[in-house]
């Protein structure tokens, strides 16, 4: 709904452009800026900023120690020193 704010720029833009009033030009002008940066707010916070930590996407703590068990396992089982199988004898 952040692009509501845009357009509502452009017409008080607009009607800056097309007034005679120098009073009236300033008071569009500012409230086009002040539009335009409602407008740069809201689309921010559609993107980028308005995220919040997804709760479910998050480890429990009885899976982060199974993964940690896991990597244990396999840095025990690189460690160790794996039994060669011997080379069939030349014919």
């Amino acid at each position: 709904m952040h692009w509501l704010y845009l357009l509502l720029a452009f017409g008080a833009l607009l009607l800056a452009i097309t007034t005679v009033h120098d009073w009236l030009l300033g008071l569009f002008l500012l409230a086009a800026v002040g539009l335009f940066v409602a407008w740069i707010r809201g689309w921010y916070l559609d993107r980028l900023g308005g995220r919040q930590q997804d709760e479910m996407a998050m480890i429990d703590p009885v899976e982060l120690r199974r993964l940690r068990e896991l990597a244990e396992a396999r840095k025990r089982e690189a460690a160790s020193p794996q039994p060669q199988d011997p080379a069939p004898p030349a014919a």
